[in-house]
C-alpha cells in the first residue's frame, strides 16, 4: 500500500499527539493518586526482641552476679561458652572465640594473620566505617576497591589494586547488607598474588555461597551481635576459624591469660597456647555471659525469622518493581549465592534523578513517616569520603557514583505485613511525587 508523504506526517503528528495526551493523562490520574498518601507509623529502628529464655537466663545470672566468662568451677561450661559453640556449630567452624564486638573481631583477624604495621589491607570501598576502623586499629593502612551497583566488591578492580600493590598480603572482604562478591573470583585472585583473604560477615549470618556458610572462603571470617544484627546482644562480636594458631592467638589477645584457654569448649588444645600468655598481650576484649545469654536462644530462631524477613522482602521487591521499576534498580544477588538473607532493602534510584530530586525523594518518604538512607550522604559513615582517619589515596568513581543513589531501608522483623505494604507504598508514592513536579511521569 502506498501512502503519501503529507499521510505520514499526519500520522505521526496524531501519534506524538496521543502519546503526549496519554502521558498527560497517566501523570494527572497519579497526581490524583497521591492526594491520599501512605504513611508509616512504627519505629524503623525497632530491634528483635531477646525471648523470654534469653531474658530468663540473664536474670539468673544477674542474681548470682557470674557474669565473668571464667567465673565457673572446673568441669563447668559457662554462657560464653556453649555460646561459641552453638555459633560455630550453625556456621560450620571449628573454632569460635566471643568478643566484645565484631570490630574487635576485624581487628584481631588482621592481626592474627601477620600484619605488620603500615601493612596494606585491601578491602572495599563501599562498607560500614567499622571497616577502616578495624584496619587502622591494627594499625594497617587500607587500600579501597571499587564496589560496583550490585553493592559488591568488583573483582576486576580487585586484580588492578593486587597488581598495583605487590606487598598487600591480606584482602578483607565486607560483606556490606549481607550481599556477597564472587567469591570465587576473590579467593582465585586471593591465592594467584599471595594475598591472605579474610571476610567480615557481620552482615552475612545465615547466608550461603554455593551451599556453604558464609566465612569459608577465607582463612577466617567475623560476625557481629550489634543490634541491628540477626542476633542481638547490644554489642558483640564473634571470630570464627578453622585454623589452630588464628585462633589460640585469638584466644589469647581478646583475655585467657595463663591457663585460662582450659575454660573454652571451640579452641584447640593445650599445645597451641604455649608460651602464648607471655608473648601476647591481653586485650581484655571478651564476651560477657550476660551478652550471650540474650543470643543463645536467638541462635535457636534464625531460620524461621530468616523464612519470614525473605518472603516480606521478595513481597517488597515484586511490589517495587511492578510500580516503579523504571524508576529505580535493585541490587541483583551474585550467581553464586544460594541463600541470602534479606533484613533490610537497598536500590539505586535511577540516573535521571539529580542531587535535587534525591533530597526531595528523601524528604517526602521521611515526612510520611519512613527514614530511607542515603548511602552517599555526606554525613553517612558508609560513604568512603567521611572516613578521613583513613582516607582513600586514588579516586574511586564507580563508588562514589553508585552512592549518590543508593538507598538503604530497614525491614523489621517485629513489624505487621500491614506495616510494610505501608513502606512499600512511601517509597512508591514518594518516587511517584518527585517526577510528577519536575514533569517526568
Amino acid at each position: 500500500m502506498k501512502i503519501s508523504l503529507l499521510a505520514l506526517a499526519a500520522m505521526a503528528f496524531s501519534a506524538d499527539a496521543f502519546s503526549t495526551v496519554n502521558t498527560q493523562q497517566t501523570g494527572s490520574k497519579i497526581a490524583d493518586q497521591l492526594k491520599d498518601r501512605a504513611y508509616v507509623t512504627n519505629d524503623i529502628k525497632m530491634p528483635d526482641p531477646v525471648p523470654e529464655e534469653g531474658q530468663k537466663e540473664a536474670l539468673e545470672l544477674m542474681k548470682s552476679g557470674k557474669l565473668y566468662r571464667y567465673n565457673i568451677a572446673k568441669g563447668e561450661d559457662s554462657v560464653v561458652s556453649m555460646c561459641e559453640k552453638e555459633i560455630a556449630d550453625y556456621t560450620g567452624f571449628k573454632y569460635c572465640v566471643a568478643l566484645n564486638s565484631c570490630g574487635s573481631a576485624l581487628m584481631l583477624l588482621l592481626k592474627t594473620t601477620g600484619l605488620e604495621p603500615g601493612g596494606k589491607v585491601l578491602s572495599n570501598a563501599f562498607t560500614f566505617g567499622a571497616v577502616p576502623s578495624a584496619i587502622e586499629h591494627a594499625r594497617g593502612k587500607a587500600v579501597y576497591v571499587e564496589s560496583n551497583a550490585d553493592h559488591v566488591m568488583n573483582t576486576v578492580d580487585l586484580e588492578l589494586k593486587l597488581k598495583e600493590n605487590p606487598d598487600c598480603k591480606h584482602v578483607l572482604v565486607s560483606h556490606m547488607r549481607g550481599k556477597l562478591a564472587d567469591m570465587d573470583k576473590v579467593a582465585e585472585l586471593c591465592e594467584k598474588y599471595d594475598a591472605i583473604l579474610l571476610e567480615d560477615c557481620a552482615h552475612s549470618l545465615g547466608v550461603y555461597w554455593k551451599g556453604e556458610h558464609s566465612g569459608h572462603k577465607g582463612i577466617a571470617c567475623a560476625i557481629s551481635s550489634q543490634s541491628y544484627k540477626m542476633i542481638n546482644s547490644g554489642e558483640g562480636g564473634f571470630l570464627l576459624t578453622d585454623d589452630e594458631e588464628i585462633a589460640a592467638q585469638t584466644a589469647v589477645i581478646a583475655g585467657a591469660y595463663e591457663s585460662l584457654n582450659s575454660k573454652h569448649k571451640t579452641v584447640p588444645g593445650p599445645e597451641y597456647f604455649e608460651g602464648k600468655s607471655v608473648a601476647l598481650p591481653n586485650y581484655s576484649i571478651r564476651m560477657s555471659n550476660l551478652a550471650a545469654a540474650v543470643v543463645r536462644p536467638q541462635i535457636k530462631t534464625l531460620e524461621p525469622r530468616i523464612e519470614k524477613y525473605n518472603k516480606r522482602y521478595n513481597d517488597l521487591v515484586a511490589k517495587l518493581e511492578a510500580a516503579v521499576g523504571d524508576h529505580m534498580y535493585i541490587p541483583q544477588l551474585t550467581p553464586g549465592v544460594t541463600r541470602m538473607v534479606h533484613d533490610s532493602i537497598q536500590f539505586n534510584l535511577d540516573p535521571k534523578f539529580t542531587p535535587t530530586m534525591i533530597e526531595e525523594f528523601l524528604k517526602e518518604c521521611g515526612d510520611h513517616g519512613l527514614p530511607v538512607e542515603l548511602f552517599g550522604h555526606k554525613t553517612n559513615a558508609r560513604n568512603f569520603v567521611n572516613w578521613g582517619f583513613a582516607p582513600a589515596d586514588a579516586p574511586l568513581p564507580e563508588t562514589a557514583d553508585m552512592l549518590k543513589t543508593a538507598c538503604d531501608c530497614r525491614m523489621p522483623l517485629q513489624w505487621e505485613d500491614e506495616d510494610f505494604e505501608d513502606l512499600g507504598n512511601v517509597i512508591i508514592e514518594s518516587i511517584q511525587s518527585v517526577l510528577v513536579k519536575h514533569d517526568m511521569l
